[in-house]
Order: structure tokens, then sequence, then C-alpha cells
């Protein structure tokens, strides 16, 4: 198999369209050219932050899942994946909201198609359990719902980060 990242001459795709335009150029590149098998190609389709405070990634999350949806449906046989924990980067020291990033990044993921990951299995938390609040925050965030969804989850997580701190004082 190869591992096929998303960079080319112009640099790293860093939005859907670079996204497919690199992955359907390797694949024809790879399929049609050198003959090899589609089914032993796997696409990294850089997964990068969100919620950094910077406009230009607030569709990081959502152009990735996009991405994969895309190549899954155009380039028959081929796998999606990308180094997880990269989507929560913002969040470094925050376990819980890391936690529910992954988890609900992988559910979307998933979903759209990718079926390969680079994955801290300690730093999952179950879909199902995130609690709901939480969720929200995080899925509106990871698909670009509200206009002020990083706000909004940074105060949570703060408030977050402050009942963890607390309970650690408590136990001294």
């Amino acid at each position: 198999a190869v591992i096929v990242m998303a960079f080319d001459e112009a640099g790293q795709a860093d939005n859907f369209e670079r996204r497919i335009e690199i992955a359907e150029r390797s694949y024809r590149l790879l399929t049609e050219q050198a003959g090899f098998p589609p089914e032993d190609i796997i696409f990294d389709l850089n997964i990068f932050p969100v919620a950094t405070g910077m406009e230009e990634h607030r569709r990081n999350a959502l152009d990735f899942i996009e991405a994969t949806r895309w190549v899954r449906d155009n380039l028959p046989h081929c796998s999606v994946s990308g180094g997880v924990s990269n989507v929560s980067f913002s969040f470094r020291g925050n376990t819980p909201v890391r936690e529910a990033m992954h988890s609900a990044f992988l559910y979307h993921a998933i979903r759209a198609g990718m079926n390969m990951g680079i994955v801290n299995p300690t730093l999952l938390e179950v879909y199902d359990d995130i609690p709901k609040e939480l969720l929200g925050y995080v899925e509106d965030v990871l698909l670009d719902r509200r206009e002020e969804a990083t706000e909004r989850l940074l105060e949570y997580a703060e408030t977050v980060q402050g009942t963890q701190k607390d309970r650690k004082t408590d136990m001294s």
C-alpha cells in the first residue's frame, strides 16, 4: 500500500478544493499511469486544528469530512486516513474537550467514509456518552454551524478546566 499525503508542488492542501484536486490527480497517476491497485491507496487528507481564532481555520474539520466523502464517492476502492488529534490542538491540556472533539470528529468522518486513522484510544470518549451540552458546542465548531462557535466552546472549556483545577485543589 501507499499513503498519499495531500501535498503537491504548490504545497499542502488546506481546503476542500485542494484536497480533492490533489487526491484526484494522485489517484489518476497511480492507477492509470503506474498501474497501482486502487485498494492499496490510502489518502491522508490533512486534519488541521479548529477553534484557533483564525477565520481561515473555521472549516478545517468540515472540509476534511466533505473531502473524505468526495474521495470515497469518486475514487473507487481507496481508503482515507488522518491524524485525529490535530483537530483539537487548540485545546491542549483540556482532556475532556479534546476527547469529545476526537470522538465527534471520528463519528462524522467515519460516516463520510474515513476508514483508517491515527488515534490515541486513551483520548477518546464514547460518542453517545459525551455530555449533550459539550457535544453541541463541539459539533458547532467541527461542522462550522455557528458564527460564534469557537467562543462558546472556549467559554465551556474554561469552565471545565476550572472545575478540574478545583477538584485537584480539593484533593490536596
